[in-house]
């Protein structure tokens, strides 16, 4: 059987934590118009939503599944 690919888009924008939960980055901070206070808690990456997990598993074949 073929080894499968990674996917480099994926992999450079999404983080995967130890207990294997996804981490993506909040959207363009300098493109939100919002206060500052918001602005600095954009910064850091959130949980992604279930309905996106699914797809990053699946470009992602090697990932820690925790």
């Amino acid at each position: 059987m073929p080894k499968m690919k990674t996917h480099k888009g994926t992999q450079k924008r999404v983080k995967i934590t130890g207990t294997g939960k996804v981490m993506v980055r909040p959207m363009n901070p300098k493109r939100a118009k919002r206060s500052r206070s918001k602005l600095h808690v954009i910064r850091r990456n959130v949980l992604a939503d279930d309905s996106v997990t699914d797809a990053v598993r699946t470009n992602l074949p090697y990932a820690r599944r925790g």
